[in-house]
């Protein structure tokens, strides 16, 4: 997303990524089809401050998308929008972010010119007016009848319904979240279709400019509404916080231009965009009016939605139908944990499948839920885990501390992101090395600190903004020192489609947390085909 991602996973969502299944599925256990007697309450993540603007005169409602069209008037209208956002963004202490520039990057979206007529017995163009006329009129949305956007959702129905299939049994764990969360800030709930555009509805999924999450926030931008990043943690990939997130920044949007249409073009290209857009047609306010102003791959992105909309109101007719759910939302409960624990460790005392845990809790990014004292992080169970580990908290524990004993390489060092930091400049260093050390641009350094020059001298201290969590080479004081294990042992050459659960069910006396620890792997996506890992016997 976000003020300026310039690429969300928008082009993925429109070339091949959806036809790929999950490898996350597994087989449900049998209590989990039981009928749930009565609904568990969901997380409760505490609001964060609410994202607004302000003027002296708050007076810009934009609500008439019929607005007089006077250029004069339009400029003064666009003016104040322009003065609005800017005065929030210098308000947060990450205005000078580059998250907030433009960039130039490649984009892949289906142009219209690179759409083909598709011709379905199942959906004539007069029956496609009539529902989309119907769309139109429930919704606050302008979704007018238009041969690019038939041409969308035609290619959609021939070429990806087992795609939507998927979808949907997704939208089943993450909508009701999703509605939740739109209905306290009172967004129409048909955004919801908006995260399948963003992320396919995976929590992991990130763009190759680095937007995270179902919402896909760059680093800044979530930095701004606060979801923290550290280096067990990307609140990110929190369904919860990053939905609270999303609603926060699309009420922002909606307010300052006072159409729902304009504000999911903002939403992925940034408002600056889309007020120059406005500009650029003679002041309309109509999307489609202004579609051919904006970013090329702003002006796929709400026919995207638009489609996607009509493919989910209208599944039945089409004979698109969900797959079975992994799990549903009210099947699953949250508790604040009060130890450190890994997944590895759940897994073992509550005799509860990893992938489960990893699907219910994706913004650990560890497979280990830290434990601070000033933070409160929780885990997702099923509800048939919830009673088990609050009887058993106190065995969990003391299992837990065994576990620790027994460790032979220490946990990583929980390293929170920092919004500014001062690098000294050492031998061997050029501009280009320490940007791509912290995910930034030359340029940008050379702004933030007023290089006119890419010269720098050793001892040199530069200002940094980074978006890349760098780890700190100093081993944690409270941590137990590394161990080579001892012994002989086997070597393992890991096969396309492994994961080191797969692998630990290979050897019966060999944890995930074994593999992790012998091999020194923090991250799954550490583990790559022709890797040889060490499997000791002992």
């Amino acid at each position: 997303m976000k003020l300026l991602k310039q690429t969300p996973l928008l082009f993925l969502f429109l070339s091949f990524f959806l036809n790929a299944q999950d490898s996350l599925i597994v087989a449900k256990k049998d209590s989990l089809r039981v009928k749930i007697i009565e609904l568990k309450e969901t997380i409760e993540v505490e609001p964060s401050r609410r994202f607004s603007i302000s003027a002296t005169n708050d007076t810009i409602y934009l609500n008439d998308p019929k607005v007089d069209s006077r250029i004069q008037e339009s400029i003064q209208e666009t003016t104040l929008i322009d003065s609005l956002w800017l005065k929030e963004l210098y308000n947060s202490p990450l205005y000078d972010s580059e998250e907030f520039l433009i960039q130039d990057a490649a984009q892949f979206v289906l142009k219209d010119g690179e759409l083909v007529e598709i011709q379905l017995e199942e959906l004539p163009t007069s029956l496609l007016k009539s529902r989309l006329k119907i769309l139109d009129d429930r919704t606050p949305f302008n979704i007018v009848y238009n041969q690019s956007l038939e041409r969308l959702i035609k290619t959609y129905l021939k070429s990806r319904k087992k795609s939507f299939s998927t979808l949907m049994s997704r939208a089943q764990y993450y909508f009701p979240m999703f509605e939740e969360h739109l209905d306290k800030y009172d967004i129409p709930l048909e955004i919801k279709y908006l995260a399948i555009v963003e992320s396919a509805l995976k929590p992991r999924a990130k763009s190759r400019v680095g937007a995270t999450g179902l919402w896909q926030f760059m680093y800044q931008t979530g930095k701004q509404f606060k979801l923290n990043v550290n280096s067990y943690v990307d609140e990110r990939q929190d369904p919860y916080k990053a939905t609270e997130a999303a609603c926060q920044y699309l009420s922002a949007l909606h307010k300052l231009f006072g159409d729902w249409d304009l504000a999911l073009a903002a939403y992925n290209s940034g408002p600056g965009n889309v007020n120059k857009a406005i500009r650029r047609s003679g002041g309309k306010r109509n999307y489609w009016n202004i579609r051919k102003f904006l970013p090329r791959e702003t002006a796929g992105y709400v026919p995207a939605f638009y489609a996607t909309l009509y493919i989910f109101e209208y599944a039945n007719e089409h004979g698109i139908y969900s797959n079975k759910p992994y799990v549903n939302l009210f099947e699953t409960d949250t508790i604040h944990i009060k130890k450190q624990v890994t997944f590895d460790q759940l897994k073992n005392f509550l005799d509860i499948d990893i992938e489960m845990i990893q699907y219910l809790n994706p913004q650990y990014k560890l497979d280990i839920i830290p434990f601070r004292k000033d933070k409160n992080y929780y885990v997702k169970l099923p509800l048939y885990n919830i009673g088990e580990y609050l009887n058993k908290e106190k065995e969990l524990h003391a299992f837990i501390d065994a576990e620790e004993a027994k460790r032979e390489t220490a946990l990583p060092e929980l390293i929170e992101a920092k919004d500014q930091i001062r690098y000294s400049v050492k031998s061997g260093d050029y501009l280009g090395k320490i940007a791509n050390r912290y995910g930034v641009s030359v340029n940008s350094i050379k702004r933030w600190n007023g290089l006119r020059s890419n010269r720098l001298r050793i001892g040199q201290r530069l200002v940094i903004h980074p978006r890349k969590l760098i780890s700190s080479s100093k081993p944690s004081n409270t941590t137990q020192k590394n161990v080579t294990p001892k012994g002989s042992y086997s070597t393992y050459v890991v096969k396309q489609g492994d994961s080191l659960w797969t692998i630990s069910k290979k050897f019966p006396t060999v944890s995930v947390q074994n593999l992790k620890e012998w091999n020194n792997i923090w991250s799954v996506k550490s583990l790559k085909p022709g890797m040889k890992l060490k499997i000791f016997k002992s």
